[in-house]
């Protein structure tokens, strides 16, 4: 076994020896299979089992058109364009182990046993922010509006030690750092298997008019770090490759569901997120290493979690398998998702064009992502955890290195508490 500074130097060269190749226009989907009518039955119980994502139909009678369109006819390129459009909206294969898992999932294991509070009866999140003094999510219409917030003294310290915290443990384990841009196209976030322009979209566009077409904020560094490897061709000897990167993310879709309150869903957030590239061989026990790094993270944080293996609905389009942990809420007195890690197989590489060679055949990798700490959850589910009934917050061993020793939270009496008054005209 390599140590952790020569297992992460090597991934700094895994990383400094991709090559580029020129940019291709189309999608590399797996035509044959999904327009060969033998599959058709096929394909058709996997969109059903994902709940109708795609229409393959509407797929087979465009490619019957622009198969039959000329070279040479003007409409060719229209043709060929909203075929692959068409094809691109098919889901990913489902591993067969979860192909009859229907409505629910399966639960893998438990982490951490619940924490027994006695008499005294937990308190929300919001609840304790707002004795304490630690957050403002009211009253910030002139500012940043609704599903907004401000983390204010040790909650704000608390934020910033859990990037520490995981983000060292990913340079150990010989992760390496990149940091993104949270603006791209919609060709990246689309080929990632995002909506973009639709409806019930999930991101926020930039106006065309002041800062050009086609432009749209982030919703998780995954995408950053899969656009990043467009077009490359990468040695099979030097797979796999693993990633991480700490980014805003952005999020547009709202919701009303009580289970959501406060900043369970919130339009912008920080997350330490993790990115790897495999060889097909390798991208199963990518995705176990995944999710068994995620419980290393999270359960020295004395938090209570269930990890679930999601059925197809789950998955959305990317993913061949995910796995979701979610993690024991006492004030809320449920369980809440507060990560997540999914092989997506072939379905990013072929739309952007990420390969591998070896013995002179060049073949598409696997990717795969996993969440290392979504930040506004994870608070939720610490604070609520290590709640105690005089008011204090015990800060786990693990996240104290990284705020100065401290041992307990207390209350924020260094920011007022907001008041607002009117301004006379």
């Amino acid at each position: 076994m390599l140590s952790n500074v020569a297992a992460r130097a090597r991934n700094i060269i895994k990383f400094k020896r991709v090559r580029l190749y020129s940019a291709v226009s189309f999608p590399d989907i797996d035509v044959d299979y999904y327009c060969n009518e033998q599959n058709s039955e096929e394909i058709k119980q996997n969109i059903a089992r994902r709940k109708g994502i795609g229409d393959l139909q509407k797929v087979l009678e465009m490619y019957n058109i622009y198969k039959q369109t000329s070279v040479t006819d003007s409409k060719y390129d229209i043709m060929k364009r909203r075929f692959y459009k068409e094809l691109s909206s098919l889901p990913n294969k489902t591993h067969p182990s979860v192909r009859d898992y229907e409505e629910e999932p399966r639960l893998v294991h438990e982490l951490n046993d619940k924490r027994d509070y006695g008499s005294h009866t937990p308190l929300e999140f919001s609840e304790i922010t707002r004795r304490l003094n630690l957050m403002r999510t009211d009253k910030l219409g002139q500012t940043c509006g609704h599903k907004s917030y401000y983390f204010l003294g040790e909650l704000a310290e608390l934020e910033e030690a859990l990037i520490k915290y995981s983000v060292s443990a990913l340079l150990n384990k010989g992760f390496e750092l990149v940091s993104v841009p949270d603006i791209l196209p919609s060709s990246i976030l689309e080929s990632c298997g995002m909506t973009v322009n639709r409806d019930r979209t999930q991101i926020y566009s930039l106006d065309p008019l002041h800062h050009g077409p086609d432009l749209y904020l982030s919703g998780t560094a995954e995408m950053s770090l899969a656009g990043l490897l467009m077009n490359t061709l990468h040695a099979k000897s030097l797979l796999p490759l693993k990633l991480t990167a700490v980014s805003r993310c952005y999020r547009a879709e709202t919701s009303s569901v009580l289970e959501e309150r406060g900043i369970y869903r919130v339009h912008q957030f920080t997350k330490v997120e993790m990115f790897a590239v495999t060889t097909p061989d390798q991208s199963e026990e990518m995705l176990e290493y995944l999710r068994e790094t995620e419980e290393e993270l999270f359960t020295p944080l004395g938090i209570h979690m269930r990890v679930l293996d999601m059925p197809p609905h789950e998955l959305g389009a990317p993913a061949y398998r995910k796995y979701d942990i979610e993690a024991w809420m006492p004030g809320r007195r449920n369980f809440g998702e507060i990560s997540s890690c999914s092989n997506c197989t072939d379905y990013q590489s072929r739309r952007l064009h990420i390969k591998y060679t070896h013995n002179n055949a060049t073949k598409y990798v696997h990717t795969l992502n996993g969440t290392a700490c979504a930040v506004p959850r994870m608070l939720i589910a610490l604070l609520e955890t290590h709640q105690d009934p005089k008011g204090k917050i015990s800060i786990p061993k693990a996240l104290q290195p990284f705020m100065n020793r401290k041992k307990f939270m207390s209350k924020n009496s260094s920011v007022p508490d907001l008041k607002l008054s009117k301004i006379k005209k």
